[in-house]
């Protein structure tokens, strides 16, 4: 099977957008944050919402298109293995080792934790509650933070999985090829209906928890555009048609957008259907910018980029390690009260480089590779090669 390039690359483009973004949440005026610096700018709003729609969605797109391809060279219960072992023992030592610092900068800014960072370490792994709104999961006494990713696609795996024999199932397949067979504006439009519904009888009624449990409405969005990516991988046709269609999704993107924003701005709320309908209209919105990021991707990104090996290797410890080093590098970067571009680009330039000796130093040990989501290196798992008396299968191939 022909390796999809644009696939890589979008995925690393992806993540290093999340990264990005997660950046600007230190400096966007009127959101709430784990740290904020003391110069925020209103106007960031509107870029960041341009993106904040559909960018989650997109990485389990993403996923969903990766879930497809494992499946298609191993057996269910082979993936749910790889899956678990390389998401959950990330999440659990992210959790435990990464993340921590996170909620301990929160709880500084919230007044609930005093500084000194063993001490709160100490606490932290007693596993208890904390004091109400002392950080984000402070009811469960610990936090996952911008790992949550990880647990949702760990349960999403595990529920493909489980759905494969009605996915496989004659009327699964006619489903399937319904969707693989949209083209033109039904290919823009269509696959919105679901994420609309969705929206609108679920969205009133679930905030936005992040827990997984308590979290219904984005755990229904998020699964179905993870279906959306596992019907898509090997459907050659609806590929290309995106590709042809991109211009004009880009345009409809941009163009739907200010509508969309403006209404929800503008409507009155005691106004029947205002919610509603810019509920419906921000659905639109998120296929068809993910469905013009597809066909840009799949037009301009389908080679193999110099680049793009250490990319693909790297957006795993990358995407671990950067929010905790943006947190941190705030929290002693703020108080100095240093000019605005001087600060946002020291946290920039300090967590790209974090990231990068990070996992210049993972990549080369063998026992934090599987802490950061990495595959062991074959020379890591495999006896040396003076043992071998014949060459492994794989590597026959």
């Amino acid at each position: 099977m022909t390796r999809r390039h644009d696939i890589d690359a979008l995925r690393a483009l992806a993540f290093a957008l999340l990264i990005l973004y997660h950046w600007g949440m230190l400096y966007v005026g009127d959101w709430g944050w784990h740290i904020k610096s003391t110069h925020t700018f209103d106007w960031l709003q509107l870029p960041m919402l341009v993106v904040n729609r559909w960018r989650m969605s997109l990485i389990f797109v993403i996923s969903g298109i990766s879930s497809a391809f494992l499946l298609g060279r191993a057996t269910s219960l082979s993936v749910l293995g790889q899956r678990t072992w390389r998401l959950l023992l990330p999440l659990v030592f992210g959790m435990l080792v990464i993340v921590p610092v996170q909620p301990y900068v929160q709880g500084i800014q919230t007044g609930y934790v005093k500084p000194g960072f063993v001490d709160f370490l100490l606490r932290y792994y007693e596993f208890k509650p904390w004091p109400k709104g002392a950080f984000d999961g402070w009811e469960h006494g610990l936090t996952w933070n911008h790992l949550w990713y990880l647990a949702y696609l760990s349960v999403f795996t595990v529920a493909l999985v489980l759905m494969r024999p009605l996915l496989d199932s004659r009327v699964g397949l006619r489903v399937r090829d319904a969707f693989t067979g949209l083209r033109g504006w039904a290919l823009v439009l269509l696959p919105a209906l679901p994420i609309a519904i969705e929206t609108v009888t679920l969205q009133g009624h679930f905030e936005d928890t992040g827990d997984l449990i308590h979290d219904g409405y984005r755990d229904v969005l998020y699964f179905t555009m993870f279906l959306y990516g596992f019907w898509l991988a090997r459907a050659d046709g609806v590929w290309a048609e995106l590709a042809r269609l991109r211009r004009r999704t880009l345009a409809s993107a941009l163009i739907l957008f200010p509508i969309y924003y403006g209404l929800g701005r503008v409507l009155p709320d005691e106004m029947a259907g205002a919610q509603q309908l810019v509920w419906v209209l921000r659905s639109v919105y998120i296929w068809i910018a993910i469905a013009a990021v597809l066909g840009w991707s799949k037009a301009c990104l389908d080679r193999s980029f110099p680049w793009l090996g250490w990319a693909t290797e790297a957006v795993f410890p990358w995407y671990v390690l950067h929010q905790s080093l943006i947190v941190l590098l705030a929290y002693w970067l703020v108080p100095l009260r240093l000019p605005a571009g001087l600060e946002a680009s020291a946290v920039l330039l300090g967590t790209v480089a974090g990231c990068w000796i990070g996992f210049a130093i993972i990549r080369r040990a063998p026992l934090l590779r599987p802490l950061f989501g990495m595959k062991l290196r074959r020379r890591d798992r495999e006896p040396a090669p003076a043992l071998h008396l014949v060459a492994p299968a794989n590597e026959l191939a």
